[in-house]
């Protein structure tokens, strides 16, 4: 394992549709509209090496085009016009990302993957490109590293550098590559605490590790 991905997404939401399940008569599909990703090499000094950020044209299970919510707008950022813009299809980011990660694990805080891949791919009707057991959820990298579960609990993305007080350039809530960030961020600093080792990322040694 010479590196370690920390991925975030950002998906439709209006007011209230999270208290609702997404079930409400006008909620959209929780499909992604962006993904950000920070690659950590896991030897040496654990830079940060290289980072990612796709914006996706978020579309309904009929492939009609969603047009973005203005709650959605001011939560993440994200405008129509950037939609408009950059977004690409969701195969094209998805396939894009993959070839970023270069086979390597990919975390996320919580389980982004569902969005991206069940989801998202599932509405769009196209074969997920990413297999499930390449992802992972960093929440159990915090809970190795010593973090109290309950704090892992409460504690959002956005708001983990800051829970460890790991300096670090202003970041927005929301924003999938500055989620990515926040939590990349903090695994750096845990591997150079040495509260994390770079055997931690391998799927077995962390079950063990919090088996034990």
């Amino acid at each position: 394992m010479k590196m370690a991905i920390v991925f975030d997404c950002e998906f439709l939401v209006v007011k209230n549709a999270p208290k609702r399940f997404w079930c409400g008569p006008y909620d959209p599909d929780p499909v992604i509209a962006q993904i950000g990703a920070a690659k950590i090499s896991l030897s040496d000094s654990f830079e940060i090496v290289d980072t990612f950020k796709v914006y996706v044209n978020p579309v309904d299970r009929f492939g009609s085009k969603y047009t973005l919510d203005p709650f959605f707008t001011k939560l993440t950022g994200i405008e129509q016009q950037t939609i408009d813009s950059a977004g690409v299809s969701l195969q094209e980011a998805n396939e894009q990302f993959r070839e970023f990660s270069e086979g390597a694990k990919l975390w996320s805080w919580g389980k982004d993957e569902l969005n991206m891949m069940a989801i998202s791919c599932y509405i769009a009707g196209i074969k997920p490109c990413i297999p499930a057991d390449q992802f992972d959820n960093a929440c159990k990298l915090m809970l190795a590293a010593g973090m109290p579960y309950e704090d892992i609990e409460r504690t959002r993305s956005n708001d983990l550098a800051d829970y460890f007080e790991v300096e670090h350039p202003p970041l927005r809530g929301h924003d999938a590559l500055d989620d990515a960030l926040s939590v990349a961020y903090v695994i750096q600093h845990l591997l150079r605490e040495k509260r994390l080792s770079q055997t931690d990322f391998g799927h077995a040694s962390l079950e063990d590790k919090l088996l034990t």
